[in-house]
């Protein structure tokens, strides 16, 4: 009897206290979220603008990559300003993040730094361990807008391909417009169609814009690399994302590149285009942070209209998730 007893007890104990468990992973995921945009705030004060989402440039002194393959993330140009800086002293962004075309050629003074598994970017309700040999992982993303068509460029958001956005041009406000939210680490088994899902893999299309139609049709999944698999690596897979999808939304993200760019646009050849959703291990939505700091609890539930006017910064939307 006093046995059942026990077991009746550690029966209702044991849900509040993994309730009580995921809480505290979730207040401390808000909290990471606050410090990156702390680092923001700080890069903003000293450069009068926020960083690039992704890098493209041509390095005359690496002829074999493209302009796409410099590839710095909005996570890498805040370096210097996160209170563990020091995690990351000596990353090199004067070179390329790929120096050739090999997916592993990191230039050897930043080929340690990148594949540092940083507490700062990893949500710990999520896995927490590097999904790429080559680099560390990270479960937060810069906002690049609304979606449109998945471009990189000149989207509407604070974050995109070259952004270098000033206060000036947030006319709906920092504390309207969305700045990071977290993102789900993918698994390299969901290559396998049957082990796809929307919380581990991306459907990949070899051209560019997307479409709904394109996306749809595709049979490919996570063509390389799983999602989330680098903080160094500026692109929709890794540290972009767009509010297309609603937060944890059933359908899957989609990736696409742009193979055939016209020859007057040949520097956006491979331009990697997505529809990546915020997501989460947490009951419900995700934890996002505002561009002022100011951070929020958003419900799976959220209106996409009011979803999408938060990633604007210029929309004269005054949404409120």
């Amino acid at each position: 009897m006093v046995i059942a007893i026990i077991g009746l007890l550690v029966g209702l104990l044991l849900p509040a206290v993994q309730v009580a468990r995921e809480s505290g992973r979730r207040s401390a995921c808000a909290n990471n979220l606050r410090q990156l945009c702390l680092g923001l705030v700080n890069y903003e004060t000293a450069q009068r603008k926020l960083p690039i989402g992704s890098l493209s440039k041509a390095f005359p002194s690496y002829p074999r990559v493209t302009a796409q393959h410099a590839r710095w993330s909005t996570l890498a140009f805040l370096a210097p300003f996160y209170e563990q800086q020091a995690l990351l002293d000596g990353l090199d962004l004067s070179v390329p993040l790929y120096i050739d075309l090999r997916p592993d050629a990191i230039a050897p003074q930043n080929k340690p730094i990148v594949k540092l598994v940083v507490p700062l970017f990893l949500c710990p309700s999520d896995r927490g361990t590097a999904v790429s040999p080559i680099f560390g992982p990270t479960n937060y993303a810069a906002c690049a807008g609304s979606g449109g068509d998945g471009s990189p460029y000149d989207t509407d958001g604070l974050f995109f391909i070259n952004s270098e956005i000033r206060p000036k041009d947030v006319t709906d406000g920092f504390s309207k417009t969305l700045a990071f939210s977290e993102s789900l680490l993918g698994d390299s088994s969901a290559m396998n169609p049957g082990n796809a899902t929307a919380a581990n893999a991306y459907q990949f299309i070899m051209t560019a814009p997307l479409s709904d139609s394109s996306c749809a049709a595709s049979a490919v999944w996570n063509f390389s690399d799983p999602r989330g698999f680098s903080w160094a690596n500026g692109e929709y897979r890794t540290t972009l994302f767009n509010n297309r999808l609603v937060p944890n939304a059933s359908t899957l993200d989609c990736m696409g590149c742009l193979m055939s760019p016209p020859r007057s646009q040949a520097d956006r050849l491979y331009a990697a285009y997505g529809w990546r959703a915020a997501r989460s291990r947490h009951p419900g939505g995700v934890n996002v942070v505002m561009a002022d700091g100011s951070g929020q609890f958003v419900t799976e539930s959220v209106d996409p209209a009011v979803w999408k006017a938060l990633a604007t910064r210029a929309g004269g939307e005054t949404a409120t998730p």
